[in-house]
């Protein structure tokens, strides 16, 4: 057999060629790379296999982002190639969200040969273990060496490296890979000791004889009859199940076992507006959207004594504060090992997916008093709420989240970025049945790489929209260059108020505009006067000024099939402020008076 994928050239282009043939058997069709001259033999590898699709992206964070978008997407690990020094440091907060949000990401750093490392070498830092403690695992990979037993060792610490990305929890992987000159693939005879091997027959296909994509590892399965919780949870009426956000690979299957679970208990589940939940509403007759909303009053007929929190918790406030003050029995299902307890309540951790549980076919519980009384406040809220947000004229930054879940196509990819985006798709996304999928960076929760993460999560995908602020946008604004390597449609709807709107709902807003130094403007809302449809000429962006609800309604559906578009909706950031206020006030009065 003719040997067709490795480089035998130099001894770096062979090296470099085991890699990218490896990684092409364990499944990888995507690699990001960024420009320079330590990382070449890993570039040139990449960009030369036929059937990987190496996009090179010129900023190392925006880069990383954009690799974490589309683990995302495909949850398996992107490999992401950057050259040595400052480079790999930007790609740290990156390798930050992967480990928090549990992304499957495999880094390989570029670096000098140790006796170039500690003499001012250029372009040179110390990046052995540069990530800390973040990565599921890391390692230095040896120089590269004209030996069988090396190249046999390269290709099993790449295997291992994608393994360790995905189990038994995924996250970051970490490679750090020198490189002695020449870095280009120039024949200089180097590989000569192993002509013999290259020249044999069949020798590619022995050498990688092992190498497969990983298999799902046989499911835990939980029969629930057979566990003592099972029965503490049947003879309880005043349960909760509360689902914080989520993305399974089957958004279905995760909404269908929750609704299996709910039904068995008799339980009501609120449902944050970052799981799949609200998407597949007809699914789950005891959903409960407007929980932030129902607990803004004291309502201790409604407070739970038993708690199962799926994943982490929701982003609620008021709930938080709610279960802290109460402190009921809790019982954790998360697949992930880590403490997810930040309220230090008496939890035990099941460390495992709801989807694993197998539920004693008895039927579902008769609605208990519990139950009723929170979905007719649900009921009572949310009818409320949709006729409140359906008489606006004028622009409202909330409106904007429950237009999305009345326009977006069915299974439309929505990414939803940190900051006041995702608490008003907790607080006014409305429960539906468009099968609407949220993307979203709640590892570490900043506002760095939310475009770029976009970008990955649209690439070669549905087509997709994210609905971000103008800071986040700002502050990322170097993954509009992306455009030019999408394939697919980005759909950007732009809130601009000018400013950080998070700050308005803070204490120190109040503090601020008191007089107190620091003022609040320049120090915490940061005003921005951005000309967005410069900056989207810029990049060659089709930017839209949008004048109405009917207006972004028309551009939600359809869809384009390709391109990037912003859609810029201008909203007045302190008006907007006062106004949740004088809401999140009348809807709890209504439920208190009701």
């Amino acid at each position: 057999m003719v040997i067709t994928r490795l480089d035998w050239r130099n001894t770096n282009a062979l090296w470099g060629s085991v890699v990218a043939e490896t990684l092409s058997r364990l499944g990888c069709r995507q690699a990001v790379v960024c420009p320079g001259s330590r990382s070449a033999p890993l570039t040139y590898a990449l960009a030369q296999h036929p059937q990987i699709e190496a996009i090179p992206v010129l900023d190392e964070r925006s880069a990383a982002f954009f690799a974490l978008g589309l683990a995302q997407q495909q949850q398996q690990p992107i490999p992401l190639v950057c050259t040595s020094g400052s480079a790999a440091a930007q790609v740290f907060p990156a390798v930050i969200e992967a480990r928090e949000s549990g992304v499957p990401l495999l880094v390989l750093t570029a670096d000098r040969p140790p006796e170039l490392r500690q003499c001012r070498s250029g372009q040179t830092i110390d990046q052995v273990k540069l990530y800390g403690h973040y990565p599921n695992w890391q390692a230095e990979l040896a120089l590269p060496a004209p030996d069988l037993n090396l190249l046999a060792y390269l290709r099993q610490m790449i295997v291992h490296g994608w393994e360790r990305a995905l189990y038994p929890f995924p996250g970051p992987v970490h490679l750090n890979v020198p490189f002695r000159d020449p870095l280009a693939p120039i024949a200089d005879g180097s590989t000569e000791p192993l002509a013999d091997l290259r020249d044999e027959p069949g020798f590619e296909e022995s050498f990688f004889r092992g190498v497969a994509p990983c298999s799902n590892l046989p499911g835990v399965v939980v029969h629930l009859e057979q566990q003592p919780c099972w029965q503490a949870w049947r003879s309880c009426e005043r349960g909760l199940i509360v689902a914080g956000p989520a993305q399974p690979r089957d958004p279905q299957r995760y909404a269908e076992a929750v609704a299996r679970l709910a039904g068995a208990l008799g339980w009501p589940v609120l449902a944050e507006g970052l799981s799949p939940l609200r998407n597949y509403a007809s699914l789950n007759p005891y959903l409960i959207s407007t929980y932030d909303f129902i607990l803004r009053r004291q309502q201790p007929h409604l407070w739970p004594e038993q708690v199962i929190q799926l994943g982490s918790l929701p982003t609620s406030k008021e709930l938080r504060q709610t279960l802290a003050r109460i402190r009921p029995r809790t019982w954790r299902l998360d697949p992930r090992p880590d403490n997810g307890d930040p309220l230090h309540n008496p939890t035990t951790h099941f460390p495992l997916a709801v989807e694993a549980l197998r539920i004693p076919a008895k039927g579902a519980k008769d609605p208990s008093a519990f139950l009723q009384a929170w979905l007719q406040a649900e009921a009572h809220i949310r009818t409320a709420l949709d006729q409140i947000l359906a008489s606006l004229a004028g622009w409202f930054e909330g409106k904007i989240a429950w237009s999305l879940a009345q326009h977006l196509p069915l299974h439309t990819p929505l990414f939803i970025a940190n900051s006041t985006p995702v608490r008003d798709v907790e607080w006014f996304w409305p429960p539906n049945a468009r099968c609407i999928r949220p993307y979203f960076n709640r590892g570490a929760n900043g506002i760095d790489g939310l475009l770029s993460t976009a970008f990955g999560i649209a690439h070669r995908h549905r087509p997709t929209v994210l609905l971000t602020g103008d800071l986040a946008f700002l502050h990322d604004s170097n993954g509009l260059q992306l455009g030019r390597h999408l394939e697919g449609s980005l759909t950007v709807v732009l809130i601009n108020n000018r400013g950080g709107g998070i700050f308005e709902f803070l204490p120190i807003a109040e503090v601020g505009r008191q007089g107190v130094n620091p003022p609040f403007e320049p120090y915490f809302a940061t005003p921005q006067a951005t000309d967005f449809a410069l900056l989207c000429q810029a990049h060659g962006v089709e930017h839209h000024l949008l004048q109405s609800w009917d207006h972004l309604a028309q551009c939600l559906n359809p869809l384009p099939r390709q391109g990037v578009r912003v859609l810029e909706i201008p909203t007045h950031r302190q008006a907007d402020a006062h106004y949740r206020r004088q809401l999140f006030e009348q809807l709890a009065n209504r439920l208190t008076n009701s």
